[in-house]
């Protein structure tokens, strides 16, 4: 099985960041087809790889049908608001269905969980997908041009991984804007650099399409990272990411 198979597996079979209550959805219902493509041409960029295979999963799964994807939307004056990622037609009930989809990867830090790149926060980003993202469908300016798309039942999907810093214990938060995360995905390590020797594995790099699954092949280990941030796992499969001392600060 290549790559883009095990990413299209992990996709069907993740847990959501957080428990499944609406808008919350997960994907682990679904018996979908085998992917049927081998490589992928689109943006090489994990967001995009990874929604380009979720409408895969979805569209094979013999449950829904997708109407459309990737619809900007736009003020009269020409300013973008944004893009609406899925709409779906749920065949079950005939029901027109607004789907946001992202991965995400966050590391506790005081409280905060931060992307590893910092100015990526959970709130933060979970805010504008509750406030801005899944509300573009209920909005007038939407409305305006697609009036076929009244009344769409919103949902998101978020998967990823949480991680936390064995050497720098603290209290894990059970919830995030009043959302209760979902513990079983809090099952990454995070370390800064000056901490490296305290890890007592071999790592391997991970490239960004495998952030989620992993990888099978082990060659080189990384040596100690010198600079920005690097994600690795074990040949146990845990996984790590090493951040510059300066982080979240740089």
């Amino acid at each position: 099985m290549n790559q883009l198979q095990r990413f299209y597996q992990w996709i069907a079979s993740a847990p959501s960041l957080f428990e499944l209550k609406a808008p919350f959805v997960s994907l682990e219902h679904l018996t979908p087809e085998p992917l049927q493509q081998n490589n992928y041409q689109g943006n090489p960029r994990l967001g995009f790889l990874y929604q380009y295979l979720c409408t895969e999963l979805l569209t094979h799964s013999g449950c829904y049908q997708l109407e459309a994807e990737e619809i900007q939307i736009n003020r009269e004056s020409g300013q973008t608001l944004g893009a609406i990622d899925l709409i779906l037609n749920n065949e079950a009930g005939n029901q027109l269905e607004h789907w946001e989809v992202a991965i995400k990867f966050y590391l506790l830090h005081q409280g905060t969980w931060y992307g590893p790149n910092a100015h990526d926060q959970l709130d933060k980003k979970l805010d504008r997908m509750l406030t801005h993202q899944l509300k573009m469908s209920s909005c007038a300016e939407f409305l305006t041009q697609y009036p076929q798309y009244q009344d769409m039942s919103e949902h998101l999907l978020l998967q990823g991984r949480l991680y936390i810093n064995p050497f720098s214990p603290e209290q894990v938060p059970e919830e995030c804007l009043g959302y209760r995360l979902n513990q079983s995905q809090i099952s990454g390590y995070w370390c800064y650099q000056s901490q490296w020797q305290q890890i007592g594995a071999t790592l391997y790099p991970l490239e960004k399409p495998q952030w989620a699954t992993g990888t099978t092949e082990f060659e080189k280990p990384i040596e100690k990272p010198d600079g920005r941030f690097v994600h690795a796992q074990t040949k146990e499969g845990q996984f790590w990411f090493v951040v510059p001392d300066s982080w979240p600060g740089s």
